[in-house]
């Protein structure tokens, strides 16, 4: 393949059931570019790269990371739509302006990539690559052979093992440690919940305690005998 075309592809990334807002975030660029709305998780990356030379990438490219659920009808699933105070018609709800597939509201316009067979908005099978996570939530990880903490951010929904793999960009060999909750071993196929780790972050709130000062629970990381490969 041709080297400068590489930049226009998708970058590499771990496909998930679930992803936290600060994963959709970091794709915020025109080559990497992730969306959510109504609890799905968007790769448009592809879209806007095939028609990188048109301006109705530009309000995706400015948006990029973020969640765009406020564009759309709840109800429909569809674009938002809204009355032109000047003209009194109604019009298409574009707050960055007009987007990739949307019509033009000028019947003398432009219309090549307004008027579309399947917008992609509509395209789930292409463009959906998971789902947003409705909480998440941080946990502590304790390695007992190194002593070393870390904490990080999951989606709630999440089984350890599922928690285990986001971990793994921190060490290598987490699938060598036994994962234990208060000395007991956890059961890998479900969920903190699932395992008896509540999730008390709303009391937390509702007391008024400072987030700083939230408790978060711990999970030990007991190392076994071998290896695995990374």
């Amino acid at each position: 393949m041709d080297e400068s075309l590489k930049q226009y592809l998708p970058k590499d990334y771990k496909r998930r059931a679930y992803y936290t807002p600060y994963d959709v975030s970091v794709h915020n660029t025109a080559n990497d570019l992730w969306v959510s709305f109504f609890g799905k998780v968007w790769d448009l990356t592809q879209l806007v790269q095939e028609n990188i030379s048109s301006k109705l990438c530009e309000p995706l490219i400015k948006i990029a990371g973020s969640d765009i659920s406020y564009w759309f009808d709840k109800q429909t699933g569809e674009p938002r739509k809204q009355v032109d105070t000047n003209t009194g018609l109604i019009t298409y709800y574009c707050p960055q302006g007009r987007y990739l597939h949307i019509p033009s509201s000028d019947p003398c316009g432009d219309d090549e990539l307004g008027n579309h067979s399947k917008p992609w908005w509509n395209n789930e099978q292409q463009y959906c690559i998971g789902n947003l996570s409705h909480k998440t939530r941080k946990i502590k990880i304790i390695n007992m052979l190194t002593d070393h903490e870390d904490i990080i951010e999951v989606p709630s929904e999440e089984t350890i093992n599922e928690i285990l793999d986001r971990y793994k960009k921190i060490n290598a060999h987490a699938a060598s440690y036994t994962w234990k909750r208060l000395g007991k071993p956890l059961d890998m196929e479900l969920t903190l919940s699932a395992n008896g780790i509540p999730d008390e972050t709303d009391e937390f709130e509702q007391l008024g305690v400072p987030e700083s000062q939230w408790y978060i629970p711990a999970i030990h990381l007991y190392f076994n005998d071998d290896l695995t490969v990374a």
